[in-house]
């Protein structure tokens, strides 16, 4: 029995340890794959075709101010006032589920930004308790601006697209310094579902959307301009 008390300890002495070690290095260096870029390789080439991985790091300052707001109308809009959770959405979204309706995403950017890092996709209460953990470290450890960078540097933003700097080539032409208000609302509408939603060619329903988002922009808090592109 001690052999194996003994033996977890030292289990979680080195997760704890090397998971910590791994977000303070993640602080400093560019993110330059995650493992949702891995797994969509891997599908692309079981569905017979080449692996494709559009990503280019950008640091805050070459992305347009108008893609964290956009993200933020969209994604999380108390990201710049909550400690990695949004509670309310969180109780909203287990109301719902309870009465049976369509279950929605009440994840915040820090969430996903620990989930697309350090995690998979597939939902489990082991990845939902590991997200929490991974969470709660890049909030304490990153702080909003990194967080805020590497979300936009990682996120999937279409079929073998992922983050700020392939978006505004691939969809836009343009450069991520350069994301019109408009282009980034279009981005942010995406999200939810990048490999069904085209941000360089929207449907009526996205357009729709789009319009909502710009609304949105103008009602939260703006990002910190002294580290976004003008």
């Amino acid at each position: 029995m001690k052999t194996i008390t003994r033996w977890l300890r030292n289990i979680l002495i080195f997760f704890i340890t090397s998971t910590i070690l791994a977000v303070v290095i993640l602080k400093y260096i560019p993110v330059y794959i995650t493992p949702l870029m891995l797994i969509r390789a891997v599908e692309q080439m079981i569905d017979g075709n080449a692996p494709e991985i559009n990503h280019h790091w950008v640091p805050l300052e070459k992305i347009s101010h108008n893609l964290p707001q956009a993200v933020m109308a969209s994604e999380d809009n108390l990201f710049l006032k909550h400690h990695g959770f949004d509670l309310e959405q969180i109780q909203k979204a287990q109301i719902e589920a309870q009465e049976g309706k369509r279950q929605r995403g009440a994840s915040t950017i820090s969430q996903q930004t620990a989930r697309n890092v350090f995690l998979w996709q597939q939902r489990s209460w082991l990845r939902k308790g590991l997200e929490a953990y991974f969470t709660f470290l890049i909030e304490k450890i990153w702080g909003k601006e990194r967080i805020m960078e590497v979300y936009l540097n990682s996120i999937e933003m279409g079929r073998g697209i992922y983050g700020a700097d392939a978006v505004a080539r691939i969809n836009f032409g343009t450069t991520p310094d350069n994301l019109t208000k408009s282009q980034s609302a279009y981005i942010a509408v995406s999200l939810p579902n990048p490999l069904h939603r085209d941000s360089g060619h929207p449907t009526a329903k996205m357009k729709k959307m789009h319009k909502t988002i710009l609304k949105r922009m103008n009602q939260i808090d703006t990002f910190p301009r002294d580290v976004c592109a003008q």
